[in-house]
């Protein structure tokens, strides 16, 4: 496989395997990081990269995989899970101040939910892959996968419903 054919391959998703870095490792530098790893990984097994049905997926996979190894690592320890990307434009100051706060109290919640369920909700809601696409990556089946998501908007609906209704917690 030529350096072209392999750019052609893995360019078109390698904003994705940053994005999933940055959401699971917070920093702009280790998210980086890690997707240099994972497309070095790629360029060394290059040649077995034809075998894989989707070589999108599998990359997730180990992007996945390898940030999980960065959170458990010593070095990593100060690291948390925060969502960031959120931007609004041309709104009023106090409207542009409530949708922050909102989004802060939807990204603290998503930190408190099991880590199954923010992967999920990662993967479908902010980086937009079908089912099938996250049952192959989380080797879990559809059903399951359905019903975290659905136990997670849940969880996050009913929360932040409860602080606008009552205030913190």
């Amino acid at each position: 496989m030529t350096q072209s054919e392999f750019l052609n391959i893995v360019m078109p998703f390698k904003d994705k395997v940053f994005r999933l870095a940055k959401r699971l490792l917070v920093s702009t530098e280790e998210a980086e990081d890690a997707t240099q790893e994972v497309l070095l990984k790629l360029w060394r097994n290059k040649g077995k990269i034809g075998e894989y049905k989707n070589v999108e997926a599998f990359s997730m996979t180990m992007t996945k995989n390898f940030c999980f190894d960065k959170l458990k690592s010593k070095q990593s320890q100060n690291l948390k899970i925060v969502h960031s990307n959120y931007e609004e434009k041309n709104t009023p100051l106090q409207k542009q101040m409530e949708l922050n706060d909102s989004v802060s109290w939807v990204e603290k919640i998503i930190e408190e939910l099991p880590e199954q369920q923010r992967m999920i909700i990662q993967l479908r809601d902010i980086e937009e892959y079908d089912f099938d696409e996250i049952c192959k990556m989380l080797d879990m089946k559809n059903t399951a996968v359905r019903v975290a998501l659905s136990r997670a908007r849940k969880t996050i609906r009913e929360r932040l419903t409860n602080t606008h209704n009552y205030g913190i917690k």
